[in-house]
């Protein structure tokens, strides 16, 4: 295996921004009814800075973040693997710990806070990769793309599936309220998750217990196989060189160029679809889950490109340190934004679920940014490791690890 640095700044410079997107990414589930993730619709009537937000977003960050996220998870496993060997242990059993304790870290984090926790995704599909690990770079993007084919083919099977329903004659008014409950903001489903997530945490508590028990299993097949395309292709692009910073800066332009090419127009088209159609439920249902898909793939990878740009012709400046430092604690970062957003919105701090519409919500995110770019390089002046980084490589090792960076 190929020996790599056990810390990449230009890796920890995806993590932040990877990190920082994320929540851009979910804010509208933090702040609104679920569906209202897919359709803004379902949260009521829309204004031009709705639609713009949520043009902005499913563009150029929803799906793409999250592909940047699973790619850096896939390459920081070689890593890991590659350092615990050179250290004489065991890096497949440790990664195997790794997950388990990481799973548990997301059932907490999906009970406690957020139903759209991906902690325990990662710790799944992680496992799930493994056996890829010691595979040369063609071959783990052959093996991605067959992921990402098999993952189209599952969720378009699913959306074919609602096309037929509503073409049955028998249709009738299931269909219309299943329909419903996508998309109208009076729908009983719709008003009771808002009454539930402006209530107290034992309300939500068994909300969520209640969920993991039904609806979380019925969605890993529409989130599990493109995740681990991208943590393989993660893995390809660490191996390439890619991922570490080390190719010419015209290099990763040229790539992001090509991708953003490649993605956008096509995604622009549905983008246009969906609005002009009046934001229908099947139609951005389907946009959002499988027409788009295949062009989130370029975008990410764009994304990837373009940042690792700004890098090659920024890296020593400031506001570069302060990303990166967001990106080596990045799993504090990720929990405590959801502790900050669930304080925010729900019923047990602020209540303000279901209040504030969609072009508002840039207003969270930003100061939230705010707040990552200051704590996290103040933490690291005294600190090696990030609170959850520590007590996850505490409980990975089986021994307190050391936090303080004068230790």
């Amino acid at each position: 295996m190929t020996a790599f640095s056990s810390r990449i700044p230009a890796m920890d410079v995806l993590r932040g921004c990877a990190v920082m997107g994320i929540l851009w990414m979910n804010i509208a589930a933090f702040a609104l009814p679920e569906q209202a993730y897919f359709s803004p619709a379902a949260a009521g009537p829309l204004s031009g800075g709705d639609m713009l937000f949520w043009t902005l977003d499913f563009l150029l960050v929803d799906g793409k973040m999250r592909a940047l996220f699973s790619m850096l998870f896939g390459a920081s496993m070689l890593l890991l693997i590659d350092r615990e060997e050179m250290a004489g242990r065991d890096g497949r059993r440790t990664q195997m710990i790794r997950s388990a304790w990481l799973f548990l870290f997301g059932f907490a984090h999906y009970l406690l806070l957020w139903w759209g926790d991906i902690l325990m995704i990662y710790a799944l599909v992680g496992l799930a990769a493994l056996p890829f690990a010691r595979m040369e770079p063609l071959a783990l993007v052959k093996w991605a793309f067959l992921f990402f084919l098999a993952h189209f083919l599952v969720c378009a099977a699913f959306i074919g599936t609602l096309y037929a329903w509503s073409h049955a004659a028998d249709a009738g008014a299931g269909f219309a309220n299943f329909i419903a409950s996508l998309s109208d903001p009076a729908h009983p489903a719709i008003q009771g998750e808002i009454a539930t997530y402006r209530g107290n945490f034992a309300g939500i508590f068994a909300h969520h217990l209640a969920l993991f028990g039904g609806q979380w299993s019925t969605t890993l097949p529409f989130v599990t196989l493109d995740t681990l395309g991208f943590m393989l292709l993660g893995m390809a692009m660490l191996k390439g060189g890619f991922l570490t910073g080390r190719w010419q800066a015209e290099q990763y332009w040229r790539t992001a160029r090509h991708c953003f090419l490649i993605g956008l127009p096509p995604m622009a088209a549905l983008a246009f679809w969906i609005i002009s159609g009046g934001f229908a439920a099947l139609t951005t249902l389907g946009s959002v889950l499988v027409w788009s898909f295949p062009f989130r793939i370029p975008l990410a990878v764009g994304w990837t490109a373009l940042i690792l740009w700004l890098f090659t012709q920024f890296g020593g400046r400031a506001f570069m340190t302060r990303i990166a430092a967001v990106g080596r604690l990045a799993l504090s970062n990720y929990l405590g934004s959801s502790l900050v957003m669930c304080a925010v919105f729900y019923g047990w701090g602020l209540g303000l679920f279901g209040h504030v519409p969609h072009r508002l919500l840039p207003l969270f995110v930003l100061t939230t940014w705010a707040l990552m770019l200051i704590w996290s390089p103040l933490w690291q002046r005294r600190f090696a490791l990030g609170p959850a980084e520590w007590l996850w490589r505490s409980l990975t090792r089986g021994q307190t690890q050391k936090i303080r960076n004068s230790d």
